[in-house]
C-alpha cells in the first residue's frame, strides 16, 4: 500500500493510502478527542461533532482529524494551544446541554469520560430545551435530554444494519433523532438490534435494564465474559457483563462472523438461563404418573408427574434402563437425539457413546429437520457437506441469489452483510413465493409457486446453456455429468415452466443471464429449499448452476446452505448423523471405519441408523424401545406431532438432558438438567466453517451440570471407561480421526479464539473460500446431476385447498424453549399468530387479531391471524416456536428420498374462521 511521510506533533509518521489523522494518531499512541466518530469496523467517519479538530500549518481552519486524511510533507499539530482551545469549547458547548453527571443516564460514558480528558465538565452556557424520555420499547430507553446529535446511531441501523429506520428530522435548533416518522420506539418498524445502543457515545440509547425509574444508570457488571451468542449458525461473537452471578446485558465483539453486529436475540435474549422454570435437579418420574401422549406438565410444577432424585440414583436409573433394553432387546432397540445446541465436543460424545455403548448408529439431530437434502446434494455431487464460502463474501459478489431463506429473520446480522453489498451496487435476487424486508433491497424479487422451484431452477439452466452463456473451460476441467443435463435440460424451457412457477420467461432469462454473466455470483439458500420431498433436487439445481457457470472457489462465488442452529455445522461434522462416522466417513466403508474401531477399542456396527422420522416409525412399530435425547425437542419440532408425541409417549425407558421441562421431558422417565451456553466451555462451528471457542460466563445453577460431563457419567454407567478432563482432551481425540480439524488444535482456539477449516499450516489463517482448484471427489470433479421437477406430496384440494408453510420469527428460535423465556424477546412477540395475505382475510372475513382454525389431514390448531402482504394468495405462514398452537401439528412427515427430510414446507390446509367450526360441531 502507498505510504505518506508526514509530521505529527513534531515527529515524522507514515500514513497508509486512505488512512486519517486520527487513525495514525491513535497508532502512535496519541488519544485525539472523538464522539461523532466509532473506530469500530464499518463506521465511517462524519466529523460533524467538531472534537477531534487539529491543526494544520498553512491552513487557515482546523481540520476534523477523523475525516481528514494526510498529504506528504504535512504538518499536523494535534495538541497545540489553539486545537485545545477548539476542543475545549466544543465539549463546553456540549456540556451546556446535557443533564448533570451524576443524575445522568450513563455518568460512565464515553461522552463523560472524554469531558474529564480535556477537564471540561461543566459549563457557562444556557442549556437548550431538551425532549422528553421514551420508555416505549421493552429492551431500550430513549433520553433525548443527552443527545449530541452525534449521528452515530443513523449511521448504526442506516449503514451498518441497514433497518433505515432511525434518522434526523426536523431543522436548526428543532433537529432531533426520529424512529420512522417520529414514532415511539417500540412502535416503529425497529426491529431491535440494539447496534444504535452499542454506538451512542452519550447514554441517549440505553438497555433499559441498566437505569432505574429516574433513567439513571444504576447497574454495572462485575466484570466481563467474552464468548459467542447461543441461537442461530452465524455464530457472532459476543461479550457478556456478569454482575452478581447474573448476566445482565451482551455486546458485540469484532469477531470475523458479526464485526460487533448482533441481533435482537443475540443481544437482548440471553436471560432465559435464568428464569424460574431452569431445572436445577435430576427429576425421575413418580411410579403412578402414567405416559399420555396429549399430557401436559407444568413446568414450573413437576411434581405431579416427577420427584427430585440425587445424581447418583438419577444417572443409575437412566443408564441402567438403557443397558436393560440393550441387553433384552437388542442393540437395534435404543436411539439417541444429541443436539446442535451443543458443543463440538458433546456432539462428539454423544455420538460415540451411541455407537459404543448403546452398539448401533440410531443416532441423529435437527439437521435431519433443516438441511438434511442440502447436505446430502452436497456430499453427492462435490463430497462436501460444508459451505464453499462464507456469507461475508457477499460483499465481493457482483450478484447475490437468495433463495428458500429469509436471512433478516433466521440470519439476521448474515442479513446485513447482504443489505451493505446491495447497497454498494451489488445486484440482490431474492427467490421466495413470500416477500420479505430482503426483498426491498433486491434488484428482482421471484415470488414463484410455493414447491415450484426445480421447474424455475431448471429454466435458468436451460437459458444457461441453450444461449451459450456456460463456462467451458470450467466444465472441462472441474466438472462431470454435464452432456447429461445438457440432453435433459431442453424439455425445461421457461415458456414451458412459466405457467409451473409462475414467473414469467422473460424474468427467467433476465435473471439467468445475471447469474452467469456476473464476474462473481453467490448464492445462498435456507429451508425454503430443503424441507421438501424434492429438497435434494432442488439442491441438486443450485450446485449445477455454480458448476456450469465456474461461480465457485474464487471470491465473491460460492454456494451457501445457512446454517440454522448455532452448532448444526459442528454437531453435523461431530457426527450426530446415522449413515456418517465424524467428518461425513460413511459407517459401510470399512476402511474409514477402522480407524475409529481402533482408537475406540471396540467394532462398530456397519449398517446406517435410522433418522429422526424413522425413529418415531420405529417406536411405532415397537423396534426402538428406549431413548436418550439431549437438548433436542421432538416434541415439538418432528412433522405430525400428534405421532412423535404418542412414540414418545410409548417407549419403555425414555432419558431426556434439559435446561427446562420441555414439551418432550413431559414423556421422560428421567429427566437430567443440563449447563446452558454460558455455562459451558467448547468449541462451536458456525455456517462459514469457523471453529470458535466459547467460555463459560457463569456456573450452571444449583445442581445443574455440564453436559460433557453428564454425557461421561451415562456412559460410564453404559460400561464404557471413559476420562475426558474436559472439552480440550474431547477436542484433541476429535483431531485424531476427524481430517476436517488438521492443524487446529485447543491450544490455537484459546489463542486465537476463532479458526476456519480446512487449515493448510498450523501457522496459517484457515481457507474461507475452498473449491478453488478442485473437488474432493475420487476424480477431483464436480458431479453435475439433473433434477426432474417433482410435486409436493400434498397438494390442495377443494376439502384443504390453501399451502402451509412453517418457519421462525425474528424473536424467537427453534421450539421456542429458550426464547419465549427471554423477557424481551416474549415482549415483542408473545403469543402465536398465523400470517395470511390482506386479501385471504377479507375473502375470509377475517380481522387481524381473530381467531382462525387451521387443519390438516393430521390435525388443527387454533391461533390469531395477523395481515401480512408477503404472504402470496392462498397460503397461511405459521412460526413453529408455540406450544400452545404447535404448527407441527399440521404439517406433513412425507420424507425426501434422498436426505430423509420432512416436507415442512409444504402442506394441504384449511382455514376458517374458529367460531364457524366451532358452531358447526
Amino acid at each position: 500500500m502507498t505510504k505518506i511521510q508526514f509530521e505529527l506533533d513534531g515527529k515524522q509518521v507514515e500514513a497508509v493510502n486512505g488512512e486519517t489523522i486520527w487513525q495514525v494518531a491513535k497508532r502512535q499512541g496519541r488519544e485525539i478527542p472523538h464522539l461523532c466518530y466509532s473506530p469500530e469496523p464499518d463506521y465511517r467517519p462524519d466529523g460533524n461533532c467538531r472534537a477531534c479538530m487539529v491543526e494544520v500549518e498553512g491552513e487557515r481552519v482546523l481540520a476534523a482529524s477523523c475525516k481528514r486524511t494526510p498529504s506528504v510533507g504535512m504538518k499536523v499539530k494535534s495538541a497545540s494551544p489553539r486545537a485545545i482551545a477548539a476542543q475545549k469549547m466544543v465539549m463546553e458547548l456540549l456540556v451546556a446541554d446535557q443533564p448533570a453527571r451524576e443524575t445522568s443516564h450513563d455518568p460512565d460514558s464515553k461522552f463523560w469520560h472524554w469531558a474529564e480528558k480535556v477537564e471540561v465538565t461543566e459549563s457557562r452556557f444556557p442549556a437548550a430545551e431538551r425532549w422528553q424520555g421514551d420508555a416505549s420499547h421493552p429492551a431500550m430507553r430513549v433520553n433525548l435530554d443527552s443527545c449530541i446529535q452525534c449521528g452515530l446511531c443513523v449511521r448504526a441501523c442506516r449503514e451498518v444494519q441497514v433497518n433505515d429506520v432511525i434518522g434526523m428530522a426536523y431543522r436548526s435548533h428543532e433537529s432531533k433523532i426520529v424512529f420512522d416518522f417520529d414514532d415511539p420506539m417500540g412502535e416503529s418498524t425497529c426491529v431491535a438490534c440494539g447496534e444504535c445502543v452499542q454506538a451512542c457515545p452519550t447514554g441517549a440509547l440505553m438497555p433499559s435494564v441498566m437505569l432505574d425509574e429516574n433513567q439513571t444508570r444504576v447497574t454495572y457488571a462485575d466484570r466481563k465474559v467474552d464468548s459467542l451468542c447461543p441461537f442461530c449458525g452465524v455464530g457472532c461473537q459476543v461479550t457478556y457483563q456478569v454482575k452478581d452471578e447474573k448476566v445482565i446485558y451482551a455486546e458485540g465483539r469484532d469477531g470475523p462472523a458479526n464485526h460487533n453486529r448482533l441481533c435482537v436475540k443475540g443481544r437482548f435474549g440471553f436471560d432465559y438461563i435464568h428464569h424460574p422454570h431452569r431445572l436445577t435437579k435430576p427429576l425421575v418420574r413418580l411410579p403412578n404418573a402414567k405416559k399420555d401422549s396429549n399430557d401436559q406438565v407444568d413446568p414450573a410444577n413437576p411434581f405431579t408427574h416427577f420427584r427430585e432424585a440425587s445424581w447418583e440414583e438419577a444417572l443409575d436409573i437412566a443408564a441402567k434402563g438403557l443397558v436393560k433394553i440393550r441387553d433384552e432387546k437388542g442393540v437395534k432397540a435404543l436411539a439417541g437425539f444429541g443436539s446442535a445446541k451443543g458443543s463440538n465436543e458433546e456432539a462428539y460424545l454423544f455420538q460415540k457413546l451411541v455407537r459404543t455403548g448403546f452398539g448401533s448408529n440410531n443416532v441423529d439431530h435437527c439437521t435431519r429437520l433443516c438441511h438434511a437434502s442440502s447436505v446430502a446434494a452436497l456430499m453427492e455431487g462435490l463430497n462436501s457437506g460444508a459451505v464453499s464460502a462464507p456469507f461475508a463474501a457477499a460483499m465481493d459478489a457482483e450478484v447475490i441469489i437468495v433463495i428458500g431463506a429469509n436471512p433478516t429473520v433466521n440470519h439476521p446480522v448474515a442479513a446485513t452483510f447482504i443489505k451493505n453489498a446491495a447497497k454498494r451496487g451489488a445486484k440482490l435476487i431474492v427467490m421466495d413465493p413470500r416477500g420479505q424486508s430482503l426483498s426491498r433491497h433486491a434488484t428482482k424479487h421471484l415470488a414463484f409457486k410455493a414447491g415450484s422451484d426445480v421447474a424455475m431452477l431448471n429454466a435458468m439452466i436451460n437459458t444457461i446453456i441453450t444461449e451459450g452463456l456456460t463456462d467451458e473451460q470450467y466444465i472441462a476441467g472441474y466438472t462431470e455429468g454435464f452432456d447429461d443435463l445438457k440432453a435433459r435440460i431442453g424439455e425445461f424451457t421457461p415458456e414451458k415452466m412459466e405457467p409451473i412457477c409462475g414467473i414469467a420467461a422473460e424474468t427467467i432469462r433476465e435473471v439467468a443471464r445475471l447469474y452467469a454473466r456476473s464476474r462473481a455470483s453467490i448464492i445462498f439458500w435456507g429451508m425454503g429449499i430443503s424441507q421438501h420431498v424434492h429438497g435434494t433436487d432442488n439442491a441438486r439445481c443450485l450446485i449445477a448452476l455454480a458448476l456450469i457457470t465456474g461461480q465457485v472457489g474464487r471470491p465473491g462465488t460460492g454456494l451457501h446452505p445457512l446454517r440454522g442452529q448455532n452448532n448444526v455445522q459442528g454437531a453435523s461434522d461431530a457426527g450426530l448423523i446415522p449413515m456418517f462416522l465424524p467428518d461425513y466417513q460413511p459407517v459401510g466403508r470399512t476402511d474409514l471405519r477402522e480407524p475409529f474401531e481402533k482408537l475406540w477399542h471396540q467394532d462398530l456396527d456397519p449398517v446406517r441408523g435410522l433418522t429422526v422420522v424413522e425413529i418415531m416409525n420405529a417406536i411405532h412399530a415397537g423396534e426402538i424401545t428406549g431413548m436418550y435425547i439431549e437438548g433436542e425437542n421432538p416434541a415439538m419440532s418432528d412433522p405430525d406431532l400428534q405421532h412423535a408425541r404418542e412414540a414418545l409417549a410409548k417407549l419403555d425407558h425414555l432419558v431426556v438432558q434439559d435446561l427446562f421441562v420441555t414439551e418432550t421431558a413431559f414423556h421422560a422417565d428421567v429427566i437430567l438438567p443440563a449447563s446452558a451456553f454460558a455455562e459451558k466451555s467448547g468449541s462451536f462451528t458456525n455456517t462459514d466453517r469457523r471453529v470458535q471457542l466459547a467460555r463459560e460466563v457463569i456456573r450452571p445453577p444449583g445442581d445443574a451440570r455440564q453436559d460433557l460431563w453428564i454425557i461421561q457419567e451415562i456412559a460410564r454407567r453404559m460400561g464404557l471407561d471413559w476420562r475426558y478432563d474436559g472439552p480440550a482432551d474431547v477436542f484433541t481425540e476429535m483431531t485424531q480421526v476427524m481430517p476436517s480439524l488438521k492443524n487446529i488444535t485447543w491450544e490455537r482456539l484459546v489463542r486465537e479464539g476463532a479458526v476456519t477449516y480446512p487449515v493448510d499450516d498450523p501457522h496459517k489463517p484457515g481457507n474461507e473460500i475452498i473449491f478453488t482448484t478442485g473437488f474432493p471427489t475420487a476424480s477431483g470433479r464436480g458431479k453435475i446431476v439433473p433434477a426432474h421437477v417433482i410435486a409436493p406430496d400434498e397438494v390442495p384440494d377443494s376439502e384443504y385447498p390453501m399451502v402451509l408453510s412453517t418457519g421462525r420469527v425474528l424473536e424467537h428460535w427453534h421450539t421456542g424453549s429458550m426464547t419465549r423465556r427471554s423477557m424481551v424477546l416474549d415482549q415483542i412477540e408473545p403469543e402465536a399468530v398465523a400470517f395470511m395475505s390482506p386479501k385471504d382475510m377479507r375473502r375470509l372475513k377475517l380481522w387481524p387479531g381473530d381467531f382462525i382454525r387451521l387443519e390438516t389431514r393430521r390435525g388443527a390448531v387454533e391461533i390469531k391471524v395477523r395481515s401480512d402482504r408477503d404472504v402470496p394468495e392462498n397460503m397461511v405462514f405459521m412460526p413453529f416456536c408455540y406450544a400452545e398452537a404447535a404448527a407441527n401439528l399440521l404439517t406433513n412427515p412425507a420424507l425426501d428420498p434422498f436426505g430423509k427430510i420432512p416436507e415442512f414446507k409444504f402442506c394441504a390446509v384449511r382455514a376458517e374462521r374458529a367460531e364457524i367450526r366451532s358452531a358447526a360441531e
